[in-house]
């Protein structure tokens, strides 16, 4: 309940809570996620198994089946406080208001974490999964010299469309048929050496305000379990590789990290210096006008017409240009100036990689230390992620001669 108070201040107040937001709480970003459970990962572990703990958790056991299975964002919270619950019962503990505030290694092992500055507390084993958007965490790791480098990630716009609109597209007809779910789309076009890409489409669903710090804008989006909003939206973004970025350094685990402020905090001055996201019409952007008004919108917090050529660097904005060109090629009727860009798409995946050992999933310099997850580099999802913290477990009761 915290916690959704603090969500409703990013709407009414445009104040962003760094402790309390849509990325941070119990259950992290995936509370509040939209419950996609699709995935690629099948080769990183068992989908199924992460499956059927959803469904005794709460989940409706219609996932095990669906090809793109989806919870819900009504639907999630339940789930995750019930495993919270579980895992209370089974001996854990959860400790709320507890940040991790420091480390201390000896001799390349994991001796201790600091909670909150103040309270000490030893272990032989650490799990790291801090999620994307900790980066108060890559700052600690390369302070105390535990090694982390930049990856590829993706950054990009959040484009809104009607829902009837893409389901007439994908279902070539103006009657819906009430039996059919809205449709969703996949889109993905190679632009000058780049691929652009859709993310997270969400029929049915909204676009949210996800910035974790003031002096920052972030949109993500989902759906109600019955994806029913009159909307649908997508993320269309440009994969980016490190040495791609101006100002790269091999050596500067942080280049991908800074673009990524870079732009959010852009948008950010551009749309007001409030929650207000810049957005412009799609043909407006291909065009290079600023919108005179706006179809109503989603995103609660609001938007500010602007002219996001002028706001996000040319290596995106041409990209993007060109790809909604091809998409509107593609699904005919998909670039109107009835869609809206929201800007920016930004926390696609962590920019930052925590390098592990491909056996022990130990950090490649610090033996008990296992970089897990999103925030690590090693998912970009529920599913993934979910994978990855079963693996880590798994190698952790391994080194302790649990599992064989």
């Amino acid at each position: 309940r915290a916690r959704r108070r603090d969500l409703a201040k990013i709407t009414k107040e445009q104040n962003v809570n760094p402790e309390s937001n849509y990325c941070y709480g119990e259950g992290g970003a995936g509370t509040f996620s939209d419950g996609k459970l699709y995935t690629r990962s099948k080769k990183r572990g068992n989908v199924l198994k992460a499956m059927e703990w959803l469904v005794f958790f709460g989940a409706d056991s219609d996932i095990l089946v669906d090809a793109h299975p989806h919870i819900g964002t009504n639907k999630l919270p339940k789930i995750i406080s019930t495993m919270r619950d579980a895992i209370i019962e089974a001996g854990g503990e959860v400790h709320f208001d507890s940040k991790l505030t420091d480390i201390r290694v000896e001799e390349k092992q994991v001796h201790s974490i600091q909670i909150n500055k103040d309270q000490w507390h030893e272990f032989d084993d650490v799990v790291l999964a801090t999620g994307h958007s900790a980066r108060d965490i890559y700052y600690l790791l390369h302070a105390k010299k535990i090694k982390i480098e930049a990856k590829p990630f993706a950054i990009g716009v959040r484009v809104e469309h009607q829902q009837e609109l893409i389901d007439k597209i994908q279902y070539h007809g103006d009657d819906h048929n009430p039996y059919l779910p809205p449709a969703s789309y996949s889109l993905v076009e190679q632009v000058d050496g780049m691929g652009v890409y859709s993310f997270c489409m969400c029929p049915g669903g909204i676009i949210a305000p996800c910035a974790t710090e003031p002096g920052e804008v972030v949109t993500n989006g989902w759906s109600p379990s019955k994806r029913n909003n009159p909307y649908s939206n997508s993320g269309i973004v440009v994969s980016v590789e490190p040495k791609d970025l101006p100002n790269y350094s091999k050596e500067d685990p942080f280049v991908s990290l800074n673009f990524q402020k870079s732009v959010e905090k852009t948008c950010w001055e551009a749309a007001g210096k409030t929650q207000q996201v810049p957005a412009q019409r799609l043909l407006d952007f291909i065009e290079g006008r600023v919108s005179k008004d706006f179809p109503k919108t989603s995103y609660h917090p609001g938007i500010a017409s602007v002219d996001l050529n002028e706001v996000l660097p040319l290596m995106l904005s041409k990209r993007l240009k060109k790809a909604f060109i091809a998409f509107g090629k593609k699904m005919k009727g998909y670039a109107t100036n009835e869609a809206v860009i929201h800007a920016p798409e930004s926390r696609t995946s962590a920019p930052v990689l925590i390098p592990r050992n491909d056996t022990t999933l130990s950090h490649e310099d610090v033996d008990g230390l296992y970089p897990c997850g999103e925030g690590a580099g090693y998912a970009g999802g529920i599913m993934s992620a979910a994978i990855d913290g079963i693996n880590c477990v798994d190698a952790v009761l391994k080194k302790h001669g649990v599992l064989d």
